[in-house]
């Protein structure tokens, strides 16, 4: 029955927002009323799926300051829980495909989410180096490091583009462990499964106290693997 509510929620509302939102959005340059919309949709959508978020350590992060969010990835169900409970708004980098979606592609451009390109070396150099761009805007920004979902749960090597962004940048990165996810709607599967997923916020990792990129790669590598069992930390190798 939950299953048949959450299609029926994103049926629903998905197209509704895009009748008022996008225009409004197109007309008045100002992407935050898109934002807000989708948040709003992705937060219900994942309660109406039966799954309950406990957040950890959020109350010690001190919000006036911008960060970059990095968190392990291992379901679909990853983004849409996690993004809209970030404090304000955030720019993600995305897979490039998604930009050539109608309305969705422009949208995200006006956003400021980065397209990435994870084939081609040289074209995800571009597209971390827009990123340096918008991060010094002012915006937050949510980076799942592995770069893809893990299939099994175990931590999967780093990219190093977000630590170079992250240098560059001078912005603190706030490391971050979801767990839950990979049981509730694991990579292959459509829909969730209801149950409770935990999101620990770690400790801040300042660039500046690891100017050695592998250095900076591996502190916020230990923070986030410290909350994950021993068989699901992997290695960085």
């Amino acid at each position: 029955m939950r299953s048949l509510l959450t299609l029926v929620w994103w049926m629903i509302t998905v197209p509704l927002d895009a009748l008022w939102a996008f225009p409004w959005t197109f007309i008045s340059g100002k992407v935050d009323a898109l934002y807000k919309s989708a948040m709003w949709i992705a937060k219900v959508g994942v309660r109406i799926s039966g799954v309950r978020t406990k957040l950890v350590g959020l109350d010690k992060i001190d919000l006036s300051r911008n960060y970059i969010f990095m968190s392990n990835h291992v379901s679909n169900l990853d983004p849409p829980l996690l993004i809209p409970r970030l404090p304000f708004r955030q720019t993600v980098m995305v897979k490039k495909e998604l930009f050539k979606m109608p309305f969705l592609g422009p949208a995200m451009r006006l956003a400021d989410f980065v397209p990435i390109d994870r084939r081609n070396r040289e074209a995800a150099v571009a597209g971390v180096r827009e990123a340096e761009v918008t991060v010094r805007k002012g915006l937050h920004m949510a980076v799942f490091p592995e770069g893809t979902r893990s299939r099994d749960g175990v931590l999967l090597p780093f990219k190093k583009g977000p630590f170079y962004l992250a240098l560059e940048t001078g912005t603190p990165i706030v490391p971050i462990t979801i767990l839950g996810t990979e049981t509730l709607l694991p990579k292959g599967k459509t829909l969730a499964t209801p149950g409770e997923v935990t999101v620990i916020f770690h400790p801040v990792v300042d660039p500046k106290d690891h100017p050695d990129r592998d250095e900076l790669i591996r502190v916020v590598r230990e923070a986030i693997a410290s909350a994950l069992p021993p068989e699901r930390r992997g290695s960085q190798q």
